[in-house]
This record gives C-alpha cells, sequence and structure tokens, in this order.
C-alpha cells in the first residue's frame, strides 16, 4: 500500500505537468498528437515560467516551494557514497525514439538496473545543460539522466555529468544519439538515434565512485521519493557535441536547492522577504493576494 500511495500522490501531482521528468513512465505516459508531435512542457527557466515560480504554475508543484528533499544539489563530502554499484544492461539498439519536449530532449530507450536486489526499468534518458548536480562546487557543461522505474512504482535516476575534453574525444553513446538533432531543433518534433551502444556507460556505473541520495524531480511538479546515483567521475564530451546540443536546449537546469531535510530555499527566501518588509517603517500594505500568497510559501519553516 506504501508504494502504491507514493504511485497515486506522484500521478495526481504530474497529470497537470507534461514533459517532466517521469516522461514516459506509468505515470505520465508518453503523447504524440495526430500530427506526429510529442506534447511539450508548460514550464521554461526564464521568467515567471522559471524555477522560482513553479510552484506558482499550478497547485499540483506545490513541493518546488516548500519540499525538503529537493534535487538538484551540491554534492560533498556529506553525501553518502552508493557502496553497492548497480548492475545496468542496456542492449544495443540500432535506432531508439529521439524527441525534443521543450524542456529537454529525451530518448526513449529500454533496459534494467539492478541495485541493492531490486530491479529498476529504464524508460528513457535526457539532457540538462549546464549540469544540475554540483559535485565539490564544481559544476559541468551538461548532465545526462537516465531515468528508471520499478514495479512497485518506486523511481531511480542514474546521473551522468559531462566534461568538455582538449583531445576532442567523447562519449560514443552521446554522439551517436544526436546525430539527427537538427531534425528537432522545435519543440515537439519527433526523429530516430542512431546506433546506441551503452557497453562504456554500464562500464563506468560499475567501477566508478558514485553518491547516493534521495531526492526529487528537478522538474515540475517536483515530487519527492526520487532516488539518485550521481557518478563522480564525468564523462567526455567534445566541443562540437556540447555546442550542438546548447544550440537546441539552451539552458534548462534547475538551481542547487538545500541540502536534504532542510527547509526549502524559496521558504527561506519568502521568510526573509517578509521580514524585511515588515522592518520597512511607512511601507506601502502589499495587496491582499501577494500577503496570501508570502504566507502559503511561507508557512512553518
Amino acid at each position: 500500500m506504501h508504494a502504491f500511495g507514493r504511485l497515486l500522490a506522484l500521478s495526481s501531482a504530474i497529470l497537470a505537468v507534461s514533459a517532466s521528468c517521469l516522461h514516459g513512465t506509468s505515470v505520465l505516459k508518453r503523447s504524440v498528437g495526430a500530427d506526429g508531435k510529442v506534447k511539450v512542457a508548460t514550464f521554461g527557466y526564464s521568467g515567471e515560467k522559471g524555477p522560482l515560480n513553479w510552484a506558482g504554475l499550478d497547485q499540483a508543484n506545490t513541493a518546488c516551494a516548500v519540499g525538503r528533499t529537493q534535487s538538484p544539489i551540491a554534492i560533498d563530502a556529506t553525501t553518502e557514497r552508493a557502496y553497492s554499484p548497480p548492475h545496468v544492461k542496456i542492449p544495443t539498439v540500432e535506432e531508439a525514439e529521439f524527441e525534443n519536449l521543450g524542456s529537454t530532449i529525451e530518448v526513449l530507450v529500454e533496459g534494467t538496473t539492478t541495485f541493492e536486489g531490486k530491479d529498476y526499468e529504464l524508460k528513457q534518458f535526457h539532457l540538462h545543460t549546464p549540469s544540475e548536480h554540483r559535485i565539490h562546487e564544481m559544476y559541468y557543461p551538461l548532465e545526462m539522466h537516465m531515468v528508471h522505474e520499478s514495479h512497485d512504482g518506486a523511481f531511480l535516476v542514474l546521473a551522468i555529468n559531462y566534461e568538455l575534453t582538449e583531445d576532442g574525444s567523447t562519449t560514443e553513446v552521446l554522439n551517436n544519439a544526436i546525430v539527427n538533432l537538427d531534425h528537432i531543433r522545435h519543440p515537439g518534433m519527433v526523429t530516430k538515434t542512431g546506433r546506441l551502444d551503452f557497453s562504456e556507460i554500464a562500464h563506468a556505473f560499475k567501477t566508478q565512485p558514485l553518491f547516493r541520495y534521495t531526492g526529487s524531480l528537478t522538474t515540475p511538479p517536483c515530487s519527492e521519493g526520487i532516488t539518485f546515483l550521481v557518478m563522480e567521475t564525468p564523462l567526455r564530451l567534445n566541443v562540437k557535441n556540447y555546442n550542438h546540443i546548447k544550440g537546441v536546449v539552451r539552458f534548462n537546469s534547475r538551481y542547487s536547492q538545500n541540502q536534504p531535510g532542510a527547509p526549502n530555499l524559496i521558504q527561506i527566501g519568502a521568510q526573509s522577504a517578509q521580514l524585511n518588509c515588515n522592518s520597512v517603517q511607512g511601507a506601502q500594505t502589499s495587496p491582499s493576494h501577494s500577503r496570501a500568497l508570502l504566507h502559503r510559501i511561507v508557512g512553518d519553516i
């Protein structure tokens, strides 16, 4: 019942949001219109559609402003290590569906990752630029999220940062994934990847040090309870591929959240703003709806 309840809560929140990080899972099934285009995101990364106002876009996004285990985070020496490596098994495919969701570009591919005795089915991987997770205060030009779902509705995300190389070398699977990137330059468009061989990624997760923590979706509705395994060592990315990806994706990285269990940074900021406002003598009275919003966001920290 606990797993079912978690899945139900995720489903209820995500129904109101298109193109979240769980796109392609049982919670948010892929939707293609009669015109052959996929449904695109209703949120963004700038202005009133950006992360600071995600909670204001829909009531389903409340966790974005009040959740205490939000992602991404700045990983440091206090972050738990994953001492049991995952077993990543993704068959090589000649091509896969490749689409532009407006909020990211995504590849639909199947595979299985076994972690701590539990099987998770790979549903898709998508890209963020720049990286969302920082490691020891270092950020990277690109981050890949490989989204998995278990039979009981639990979610696992394998996160890989990519660093630019000076010798022009790059990760083969990423290079082949974007061969037709120009065909999906606009949100909603769909095409195919090239041949995808995940052996390098599978080997890296088996041999490289990993961090683990429980966080959230990094897009609305910011639902929590997501297990992250973040690779400490970045994989290779050449400048040509980076510029190609950046030219389509643009900027799609949520700012670093507070450490798991600590108050939400939006709540802290709202409380500070309210205190500063109250301390200003003769300040104009805020509109009633603004006061109500501040009260709802600040809550009890």
